[in-house]
This record gives structure tokens, C-alpha cells and sequence, in this order.
């Protein structure tokens, strides 16, 4: 029997139909079409499914959506526009901390959420933040150049 499920999902008021075990992503990518949150392992290791969830960063693929009933959930589609970049999606282009992508949401959910807590994070802060993301082109040196450079953009007056 399905149940409604009712939160805030990128600014918006969303209510949708799902399995009482669905799993969060499954909720995002097949309920709702959000593909930018990637289903990597699956065991909540890898990081390439994170969002954000009331302003601390979840791993998707093993939380229950129904944990997210009347919360705010972030995903990158939330970060910005293709016409316009959120300075952190900016950075990483600019920085070439972009290599096939896969990992790329849930890095920039993870950093978001360091950004939104620290605004001036130093190397250690950012590696720390980025440990659950797991990256297999990069030596991550991009990454969190992308991360700090994005940094300096938002705290820019």
C-alpha cells in the first residue's frame, strides 16, 4: 500500500505517492525524475547520492524517504540553472575538477554544506567534509581548489 509523502524539495512544496521502504533516491530519480543524484554503491560508501536534508548532508541510497516527510531536501538541481551557476558548479567547471561527472552531485552537495556552515574552510576542513565522497578520476587536488576558489566567489562583497 502506498503512502504520501509530503516535504520541501528545492524550495518547492512536493507531495508524492511512494512505498512505505522506498528509499530516498528511488524517490528522486524515479518518483520525481531528479537524476542528478547518482546511485553509486548503494551501501552509502561512495557519496555520489548525497543531498541535504534539513542542512546536514544523507546518503540517499540507504536513507528512508519517509524520514523526509515535512523536511527541506536539497539536491544539486537546487544548486543553480544552466544559464546560471551556483559559484560552487562555476568553480568546479573553471577548475577543471570536473572529470566524467559521476561523482560531481554529490561532491558539490558535500561542499555546499561545508560552505553553508564555514565559510572560509582551510584544506584539512574541506577533505574532511569530501571523506564520504569517493572519486575515481581525480587525485581530488581539483576538487578542493574548486572548493576554496568557491569560497572566495561567495564570500566576495
Amino acid at each position: 500500500m502506498k503512502k504520501h509523502l509530503t516535504f520541501t524539495l528545492n524550495g518547492n512544496a512536493v507531495t508524492v505517492e511512494m512505498l512505505p521502504h522506498a528509499l530516498l533516491l528511488d524517490v528522486l530519480r524515479e518518483t520525481l525524475d531528479l537524476t542528478g543524484t547518482k546511485r553509486g554503491c548503494g551501501e552509502g560508501e561512495c557519496g555520489a547520492c548525497t543531498v541535504i536534508v534539513n542542512g546536514a548532508t544523507v546518503n540517499s541510497c540507504i536513507y528512508p524517504a519517509w524520514k523526509v516527510e515535512n523536511c527541506d531536501v536539497l539536491t544539486v538541481e537546487g544548486l543553480g540553472t544552466r544559464e546560471e551557476h551556483h559559484p560552487l558548479q562555476q568553480s568546479f567547471l573553471e577548475k577543471g575538477a570536473v572529470q566524467c561527472g559521476f561523482c560531481t552531485p554529490g561532491m558539490l552537495m558535500s561542499s555546499y554544506a561545508l560552505l553553508q556552515k564555514n565559510k572560509e574552510p582551510d584544506e584539512k576542513e574541506i577533505k574532511k567534509a569530501l571523506a564520504g565522497n569517493l572519486c575515481r578520476c581525480t587525485g581530488y587536488k581539483k576538487i578542493i581548489g574548486a572548493v576554496k576558489d568557491a569560497a572566495r566567489m561567495l564570500n566576495m562583497p
